[in-house]
């Protein structure tokens, strides 16, 4: 956390960023005698703009808990009693251990297992601790399970692995697709977003859900397809097939932006509406409407989650759902794009300087 600067008799007040989620909301924190006080939204975060959600307002509550650790503890044996230590002892301790292990066994016998909540900075220093340093390159984070398949997708897709969308797109688009999300839980400030862009045009906005449950997010949509769990990548080549049957693809997008359109096409020419849909237990009509409220709008945002990555097709869902903004020139401008919603806020930074085993910083 940054401090800024500040009299003697006023708190302290300086900036952070929510760790509870993948938005990560910017933060303004006070502290009164060195303990947080109080956390309010931060209006000059290009992100999130002051809004939070009730996970930050309380953080105070986790970070003040009785039984939160707040000071080192160590034991000379796991059958010894845990004893508080000071930093220097804690941290000694730590780095001569690291040492015997890499002279007895070799740098390869440690791992680390980082977190999508640190800072960039944070992750870097662990990888120049651990690939620069000890020698390994045993350093994995939460983009090896969490949103591993999007960030796969967006790699075989486009060549990198960052989303090509930003969180102002939510105040432009006017077709939300939440995809295997529920963002009104998850995600809330960027759902309260998409309600805002809603409520400021209801006539041209549309909001729809695709997920087997009905969440919350469902609950608050215009068109809800509550499909078979496990059926996404039909349903999704039913979509493909409508636009290219009904002539709602843009040609000229697909012509000089994209390769393989071919083997896409002919892929999804097998999954008729009917095929899809008796596949994934919903009406034809359904998959034909989305479909044209997806071609049609001015800027078409598809949100998605675990529930579309955490799969054993996880990739094939991502690169299906990534086809259909392809096919439809719906990317690369202002509220048009596929957009993964991650489960921390800094998944994408940790990857950007080395933040798993098969990568190095930049």
């Amino acid at each position: 956390m940054a401090k800024t600067a500040s009299d003697s008799t006023a708190p302290n007040t300086g900036c952070a960023v929510c760790p509870y989620c993948g938005v990560g909301c910017g933060l303004k924190v006070e502290l009164e005698g060195g303990r947080v006080a109080r956390v309010r939204g931060d209006a000059t975060h290009r992100g999130t703009h002051g809004m939070l959600c009730r996970k930050a307002v309380y953080l105070p509550q986790a970070v003040n808990a009785p039984d939160r650790l707040a000071q080192p503890q160590m034991r000379l044996g796991r059958d010894q009693p845990w004893q508080t230590a000071s930093w220097d002892a804690a941290l000694g301790s730590a780095a001569e251990r690291l040492r015997r292990i890499v002279a007895r066994h070799g740098p390869e016998s440690i791992a680390f297992y980082i977190s999508g909540q640190l800072l960039t900075e944070d992750y870097y220093v662990v990888n120049k601790l651990a690939k620069g340093f000890l020698g390994t390159n045993n350093v994995d984070s939460n983009s090896r399970l969490c949103m591993a398949s999007a960030a796969s997708s967006y790699q075989l897709a486009f060549g990198s692995d960052g989303p090509p969308c930003a969180y102002d797109d939510f105040d432009v688009a006017d077709c939300f697709r939440f995809i295997r999300s529920n963002a009104a839980d998850t995600h809330p400030v960027l759902f309260q977003r998409a309600l805002r862009r809603k409520a400021a045009d209801p006539e041209h906005v549309t909001i729809v859900v695709i997920d087997p449950r009905r969440t919350a997010t469902a609950r608050a949509a215009d068109v809800h397809i509550q499909l078979r769990p496990g059926t996404d990548v039909p349903l999704l080549q039913g979509l493909l097939h409508v636009l290219i049957r009904d002539g709602l693809v843009q040609d000229e997008f697909i012509r000089e932006h994209t390769s393989g359109w071919d083997a896409v096409g002919a892929n999804a020419a097998a999954w008729t509406p009917d095929r899809a849909a008796a596949t994934c237990g919903i009406s034809p009509q359904s998959i034909v409407d989305v479909a044209r409220r997806f071609a049609e709008a001015s800027a078409a945002l598809s949100c998605w989650a675990m529930g579309l990555n955490q799969a054993v097709d996880g990739v094939d869902r991502s690169l299906a759902l990534v086809n259909l903004h392809l096919s439809t020139g719906q990317i690369g401008r202002p509220g048009a794009g596929p957009f993964s919603l991650t489960g921390q806020p800094n998944a994408m930074g940790g990857r950007e300087v080395g933040g798993l085993a098969g990568l190095l910083p930049g």
